[in-house]
Parts: C-alpha cells; sequence; structure tokens
C-alpha cells in the first residue's frame, strides 16, 4: 500500500522535493540551491537544465532518505515560480535561451507600446492582468524575436513554450505530457479568465504561435506518469498549481473572504472572491484561484516583488548579516528614533504601483544609521508594501468585512517580523503549524485527485494555528510610520500611479 506523496516545490532560488504522509504530516525534506543569472540591469535568468537538475536530485534525495522506493509514492504534485518563461525544442526537450525569470523586467518597452497603444483596458478585461513585464506572454515574444531562427521554428510547431510546471512535467514525462494548469495559465497574459481558455486575440497581439501552447487542465488532474529510468518505477503525476495558489490551497483559504500572504523571494496575498472574477479598481489582478472538479474559483492578487529577497540582498550584497535569524534581533535593536525606510525596489515595484522603471532606495539615513537600522527598514518594506496590498484589497472587496491574513513561507519564522506586520495592518496575522503551506498545497491536490486526500471541507478541518499576533502599536505611531512609507515611495516612484 503506497503511503505518500511527493511535493516538488521548485522555486525561484532553489528546487525542493517533501513526502507528506496520509495524514499531511512531513516525513522528509531535500532542497538544492541554484545560480542566478543577472546580465544586465533588471534581468534574471535561469539556467533551465538547473531547474531540471535539481528538481530530480532532490526527488532522489527525500525518497532515499526517507527509505523509500518509487512503490511508496501515491503520486506526485508540482508547484513552482509563477510566470517564469521556458521554450524548448520539442526534438530535443533542451530550452533554445535561458529562462526569464517572473522578476525579469526587459519586456517593459514591449508592454508600454501596448499601453500607449490605449490596449491595457482590453487585455485586463480578458485576463485579470495588467500589462506589465512580469507575466509570461511578452516573454515568449521576446525570447521568439531575439534567438535567431525561433520565430520561424515556433510558427513550424517545432518549439514548446511552459512556465516551469510545464517543462518539469515534459521532461518528467519524457515529452509525453505537454500541460498546465489553469492558474499557471493564468498568468501568461494569454489565457481568458472568463472563456476559461487560451485567447486567439491576445496571442496574436503578443505575437505568440498556438502552436507553443501547453494544454490546460485542472489544478488536480491527470497529468501522466514519470518516465520510469527516473525513480525506478512510473508515478503518476496528479497536481500542479503556481506556487502562490498552492499555498492558497495548503492555507485552505477555499471560502471567499479569506486571505492568505506568502513571504518568499516575494510576497503574494491572494483574497479567495470565490467562482466568478472580481475585476480590481486599484490595480490588483484578478487571478485564477484554484480549479477543481471542472469549477474554476477566483482571488484577488497583490505581487510584490520583492520580499526575502531583501533579506538575501542584506547577506549577499550588503554582507551585514550572515543568515536570515539574525535579522529579527537585529531589528529589535535598532535605534527607534530613526525613521529609516527601505523601498526595495530592485526590479521595478509591483502591485499597486505597477512602476517597472523605478529602482530600489533607502530614505532618512543619518550619521548614526547602522547595520541594525538597515535591516529593520527591510523588514518593515515587507510589512508595508503587504498593507499596500491589503488596503487594495478592502477598497476592491469590501472594507467592513475583518481581514485575518494567514502567513507563510520563509520570513514568518521570525516573531518580530510577525508582530510588526500585524501592527502596521492593524489585524490579526495567523502563522500555521505547517508553514510548508506551498508544498502542501500541491501534495493536497495530487492526493485529492487520486483519493488519498479528503474534500476540501474536510481537508480545512486540519489547518491548525502555531501562534496568532495581535497588533500592539498605538494607532498615531502606525499612522505616522506608514505615511512616512508613503512618503518614501513617492518619491521613488517614477510617475504617480493612476
Amino acid at each position: 500500500m503506497t503511503k505518500y506523496v511527493l511535493a516538488i516545490d521548485q522555486g525561484t532560488t532553489s528546487s525542493r522535493a517533501i513526502l507528506f504522509d496520509a495524514d499531511c504530516r512531513i516525513k522528509t525534506i531535500a532542497q538544492q540551491e541554484f545560480a542566478q543569472h543577472y546580465p544586465y540591469s533588471g534581468w534574471v535568468e535561469h539556467e533551465p537544465e538547473d531547474l531540471w537538475e535539481t528538481t530530480i536530485a532532490t526527488c532522489r534525495q527525500a525518497i532515499s532518505n526517507a527509505g523509500l522506493t518509487a512503490a511508496d509514492i501515491a503520486a506526485i504534485g508540482i508547484t513552482n515560480q509563477r510566470e517564469t518563461t521556458v521554450v524548448w525544442d520539442r526534438t530535443t526537450g533542451k530550452a533554445i535561451h535561458r529562462a526569464i525569470v517572473w522578476q525579469d523586467r526587459r519586456t517593459a518597452e514591449i508592454c508600454a507600446g501596448l499601453k500607449h497603444a490605449g490596449l491595457e483596458d482590453t487585455v485586463t478585461r480578458r485576463t485579470g492582468l495588467l500589462l506589465d513585464p512580469y507575466f509570461s506572454g511578452t516573454k515568449v515574444a521576446w525570447i521568439l524575436d531575439n534567438v535567431p531562427g525561433a520565430r520561424e521554428a515556433a510558427n513550424a510547431g517545432r518549439l514548446a513554450f511552459g512556465t516551469v510546471d510545464s517543462f518539469l512535467l515534459w521532461r518528467l514525462t519524457d515529452g509525453k505530457v505537454h500541460a498546465t494548469d489553469a492558474t499557471n495559465a493564468s498568468r501568461t497574459l494569454l489565457y481568458d479568465i472568463n472563456k476559461k481558455r487560451w485567447s486567439m486575440y491576445l496571442l496574436d497581439l503578443i505575437r505568440v504561435p498556438p502552436a507553443m501552447l501547453p494544454q490546460i487542465k485542472d489544478c488536480a488532474a491527470d497529468f501522466g506518469t514519470t518516465a520510469p529510468e527516473l525513480f525506478g518505477a512510473a508515478i503518476p503525476i496528479t497536481g500542479i498549481a503556481g506556487d502562490q495558489q498552492a499555498a492558497c490551497v495548503g492555507q485552505a483559504c477555499f471560502s471567499p473572504g479569506m486571505v492568505k500572504s506568502t513571504y518568499g523571494t516575494g510576497c503574494f496575498a491572494l483574497l479567495n472572491t470565490g467562482t466568478a472574477p472580481v475585476f480590481s479598481r486599484n490595480r490588483l489582478l484578478s487571478t485564477v484561484a484554484y480549479a477543481l472538479n471542472g469549477q474554476v474559483h477566483y482571488a484577488l492578487e497583490g505581487s510584490i516583488f520583492i520580499a526575502g529577497a531583501a533579506v538575501q540582498w542584506l547577506r549577499d550584497g550588503l554582507g551585514i548579516i550572515k543568515s536570515a535569524g539574525e535579522t529579527g534581533p537585529m531589528a529589535a535593536e535598532a535605534d527607534p528614533e530613526q525613521d529609516v525606510y527601505l523601498v526595495p525596489a530592485f526590479v521595478g515595484l509591483g502591485a499597486p504601483y505597477w512602476d517597472a522603471e523605478c529602482r530600489g532606495a533607502l530614505y532618512g539615513l543619518s550619521r548614526g544609521t547602522g547595520p541594525k537600522e538597515i535591516v529593520r527598514a527591510a523588514l518593515e518594506s515587507v510589512c508595508y508594501q503587504t498593507r499596500d496590498l491589503i488596503s487594495a484589497m478592502r477598497a476592491d472587496w469590501g472594507a467592513a468585512r475583518e481581514t485575518v491574513l494567514r502567513v507563510d513561507g520563509g520570513m514568518v519564522a521570525s516573531d518580530w517580523t510577525m508582530q510588526r506586520l500585524a501592527d502596521i495592518l492593524a489585524a490579526p496575522v495567523d502563522r500555521p503549524q505547517v508553514l510548508e503551506t506551498t508544498a502542501l498545497g500541491a501534495a493536497y491536490l495530487a492526493g485529492h485527485h487520486i483519493g488519498f486526500y479528503p474534500e476540501p471541507a474536510e481537508f480545512a478541518k486540519r489547518w491548525s494555528l502555531d501562534r496568532r499576533f495581535t497588533p500592539a502599536m498605538s494607532e498615531r505611531e502606525r499612522t505616522r510610520k506608514y505615511a512616512g512609507w508613503q512618503d518614501a515611495v513617492s518619491r521613488t516612484l517614477t510617475r504617480q500611479p493612476t
């Protein structure tokens, strides 16, 4: 009898494999980091082979560390960094260019041209998205236009496009399955969230040949089986979701009005809006939350490009910390009389500003400013950006509704950061016992499809609280500090938000 589900969590800075048992408990975790490539300012790339090799290595390591074989694995679920774009040769399975990462801003001019032509409202009505380099469609067009012979090969049907889930699925099934799920499709600028299919209008507008596209399926579905030689036997692949939507599932946010926020490389807050899309008046995204049993559920999403990446910058860029665990204690010791603000626009600002051209800045520096104050500013920047998102969500969804934020991701291990988040939001912040909610969501989707895990309502009962952080800051102090953040952002933007 098989007893485990294997979750592949392919992220922006590392690949991980996590085994979950029938009670959704973690059996073992394997993780490998891989290189980031920054060829020019605002450009971010990955080697697709790094994504593939670290994925396979961590899967094998997790199975081996648990003392298991492929026969013990009931199914595989995949969750992935979204929007990151891979184009590969259908014959060889090899990418024709490095993967262009979701953070990459090289297609800003393409997006600006479409905006100048007055097309953003039309695109938003169809996709729920904005015309921004963040999304996959313009990345595909860039690859086709900049790799010699690529557009001709694509038109001839020799090239395939996919987000990272599709690329891994192609490789895992030895090229037998070219598919994705509705959540990843909804992040491409090519998917009509109203009609729930690829849009021929958008494909023509962005100049992406339809022959390149994967088949779209529910998040819990039959995605084929792994090639037997990879793990010693074929394993069914029965779940896929983009990382933020997988976290939404893992946090059991199945009821309209529930909100989760994941703090990884970036920060992404999703508010479940039910079975009909809600189009934002405040420059949030309308997106697919998950698709189960033929029913699509939607969300409002706010996307922050830099969250945990700011902590990496403190470590790798400035060298003022050696590990993320140092940041909370350092922030607690910072001079309370200094108001230092970091606007971490290293690759522009996401929601609700959507300024691809602005870059990061530090404000409020004095002669007494040191590493502790800069560390505190980095952590607080995540809290302020989250308030930007939650404020916009309240305006779109209804300000009278109480917001309890369910959080996950690497940064939530910091008690100082979570307390400051509750203080800045003036709302409770709930940290679950299982912090690996992204991988748990992928595992649940895969296990649900084969009957290994129960229906969503029953699964939601298993969610358990580790700690609730409640606001302790005075309203006067909260208002003063947030006003300072808003001033810092306004000085950083290259244009004022509309």
